[in-house]
């Protein structure tokens, strides 16, 4: 009897490919839910690997798998084509007999063959086989899920590509339509600014170029908040329901002061002053009503801020200023700028000490007595002999003032002439940075710059100021 050992070097000859005949159609015959081809090749290779290990089998059941192996891989067997066996080679001889055995199977029955007698002998082949086909069910569905998930990051990239790109179109546009509006305020300005460039650093061109820039750039950042202004206040009306417009008695909500062109001033009721959060000004206008007479409609003035307040406070020190007033607290100091003959328009510049300070600019219309610059100081706002009940000032429908029809006012004309608002009294954060402004004559009459501490209980503020005009 020979032992199954002595069948360890037949199991080197084994095929796992199982080739030679059939062709694409072969791929499609399944076994246990799998092309054959390939359950065969999981087969041998679990043959191969546990036989002698996990597999005992017998000396006859070797001999019959490796007849279907060889079947599987040359076909029926041709003993004209085989070589010869050596007189000691019994186990070839059995080899040549278990093959010779099969008789014309085919190449695929030898495959199923081995299989089912695999199966038959082995019970551990079939669990084999379950596991490894559904680790690769498994990678499989992995696979398709990646494939999901690279294609769902590809179309996400895609949108935020687009994104992306609509969002710089957007930008390239506002940049443009930007650099369009800041070109055409430029122009307008250009000349005013030129002139205040050139007193400010006479017969230095690079120094007036870089303030003409700094100025127009303010100019243009003051144009977009009141314009943003604007637009925050119509949308606020269209939401308003009807009745809700007016405040009622001794409310400190402020009131709107419309003017002839719609741009709105906002002030509080009573007379108190409200604080601006930005550093750039609102341009303020309170046109006076094209019935209101000989008056011409006044423009909005412009306003600006300067870093070098040390500077400034030296210079007008020095005496190259108007000069230096203490305004105590609970005092307003008007500072009246006549119109001069051969000018056309004014600017002013001013600072304080250590706070805050409330600013406003009126104008009164007709000749002025004089041509000098004089400067009042009144207790409060209310008090200040600029703007008592009986005068007249040039605002269409102002609350306090009533509507204005065919040029008077709700309280008549007093003895003095008409003033009109260029800009609301607000406080400024003038001891941070020089405040400047300039505003193109309307006509004949006087400014009045007004300094407003009156809402200070025990501080006076020290005020640092100057006014010319150009040509």
């Amino acid at each position: 009897m020979i032992s199954s050992d002595n069948l360890e070097l037949s199991l080197k000859d084994l095929s796992l490919d199982g080739s030679g005949s059939g062709g694409e159609d072969d791929n499609k015959i399944l076994k246990w839910n799998l092309p054959l081809k390939e359950l065969y090749r999981l087969a041998c290779s679990f043959y191969k690997e546990k036989s002698g290990k996990a597999v005992h089998l017998s000396y006859e059941d070797n001999l019959k798998l490796v007849a279907f192996t060889q079947q599987a891989a040359h076909g029926p067997l041709d003993l004209s084509q085989a070589p010869p066996l050596g007189m000691f080679d019994v186990i070839g001889k059995d080899r040549r007999i278990a093959w010779q055995q099969l008789g014309t199977i085919t190449k695929l029955h030898a495959m199923e063959g081995f299989i089912d007698l695999l199966d038959r002998l082995c019970p551990l082949f079939k669990p084999y086989v379950e596991a490894i086909k559904k680790d690769k069910e498994e990678k499989a569905r992995r696979a398709e899920q990646e494939q999901i998930q690279r294609t769902a990051a590809l179309a996400a990239e895609k949108e935020r590509q687009e994104e992306l790109q609509r969002l710089e179109d957007e930008k390239n546009r506002e940049e443009l339509q930007r650099r369009q509006l800041q070109d055409a305020l430029n122009q307008q300005t250009y000349h005013q600014f030129k002139e205040y460039a050139e007193i400010q650093f006479p017969g230095n061109p690079e120094q007036q170029a870089v303030l003409i820039r700094q100025l127009q750039n303010e100019h243009y950042h003051q144009y977009m908040q009141q314009l943003q202004a604007q637009v925050a206040t119509n949308l606020a009306r269209l939401k308003r329901a009807p009745g809700e417009d007016g405040n009622e008695d001794g409310d400190d909500q402020p009131t709107a002061v419309v003017c002839e062109k719609g741009t709105e001033v906002a002030e509080f009721a009573g007379g108190a002053t409200a604080k601006e959060n930005s550093q750039f000004e609102f341009k303020e206008q309170c046109d006076s009503d094209n019935d209101s007479g000989d008056y011409a409609v006044i423009s909005p003035a412009n306003m600006w801020t300067k870093p070098d307040i040390k500077l400034f406070k030296q210079e007008v020190m020095a005496g190259k200023g108007d000069g230096v007033i203490r305004v105590n607290h609970g005092d307003t100091v008007t500072v009246k700028v006549p119109t001069h003959e051969g000018g056309s328009c004014l600017f002013w510049e001013f600072a304080t000490d250590s706070y805050d300070i409330g600013f406003g600019v009126y104008f009164e219309w007709g000749k002025p007595p004089t041509t000098e610059v004089s400067v009042h100081v009144s207790e409060s706002d209310e008090d200040d002999d600029t703007i008592e009940e009986d005068e007249e000032v040039i605002c269409a429908e102002d609350l306090e003032c009533g509507t204005v029809q065919g040029g008077q006012t709700s309280s008549g004309l007093g003895p003095r002439n008409p003033i009109s608002i260029i800009i609301p009294i607000y406080r400024r954060e003038c001891h941070q940075e020089v405040y400047a402004g300039s505003h193109t004559y309307p006509g004949e009459g006087t400014y009045l710059l007004k300094f407003d501490n009156s809402y200070s209980l025990w501080r006076p503020k020290t005020l640092y100021y100057k006014v010319f005009y150009t040509r």
